[in-house]
């Protein structure tokens, strides 16, 4: 069952929501204020928020802001303002989408399953392997929350190689990934790009641990 964390002062639109989403199998948690909100928040595994722009003790954008820091959850920002520059500002704190009151409670259905539609699509464009995470999506590698910087190339090579975590690759094998680009790259300039991505990656470079080489044949990311 997925759990919406709802922050919304007006009592009548707070019950009407609450009510059509658990209606059709949700869980709904609902707060009237902020502090309220990051209490529930603490206290709750909450898969999507929806939050209204204007609370009695501060500002949604600010509480969107502040979530973003350390989160990635799913936010739907609902505001009485219809000003194209409410909506940037709301977008630009990291909500994902945006509805302007009034609306119909199916068309906020509808716009909360296409994000949380979104989050399980992106999530299996997510390679994880021990303390490593690819988002192939946006081509980023991760150490834990750290973010390791990568080349076209080394993106290329590493997301072959989680993608077949524990598998032996042979040179060819690896440098079909270049032939089905139509480049061509020689052996040596693959021993480079692996040398370079190990740097990045490994606690000691000249004694890696994670992508090994296996001697006369080729290389293999070894499971954590």
């Amino acid at each position: 069952m997925k759990t919406i964390l709802l922050i919304e002062d007006d009592e009548n639109l707070s019950r009407g929501i609450a009510f059509a989403f658990e209606k059709n199998g949700y869980q709904v948690i609902s707060a009237n204020s902020i502090k309220e909100g990051k209490r529930l928040l603490e206290q709750h595994e909450a898969h999507l928020i929806i939050l209204d722009l204007g609370l009695p003790d501060g500002n949604g954008i600010d509480l969107c802001k502040e979530i973003r820091a350390y989160s990635k959850i799913p936010i739907i920002m609902l505001t009485a303002c219809d000003l194209e520059t409410d909506e940037v500002q709301g977008l630009m704190s990291g909500a994902d989408d945006y509805i302007t009151k009034p609306f119909s409670l199916s068309v906020l259905r509808a716009r909360v399953e296409t994000v949380l539609r979104r989050l399980e699509s992106n999530k299996n464009s997510v390679i994880q392997s021990g303390i490593f995470k690819l988002d192939v999506n946006l081509c980023k590698l991760y150490r834990g929350d750290e973010e390791i910087p990568l080349s076209a190339t080394e993106f290329r090579l590493i997301n072959y190689f989680m993608s077949n975590a524990g598998q032996v690759l042979t040179k060819e094998q690896i440098l079909s990934l270049w032939d089905k680009q139509g480049n061509f790259v020689d052996e040596n300039t693959l021993s480079v790009n692996i040398n370079r991505l190990r740097a990045k990656i490994e606690n000691d470079p000249k004694n890696p641990k994670i992508i090994k080489t296996i001697y006369g044949i080729g290389y293999v990311w070894v499971k954590e």
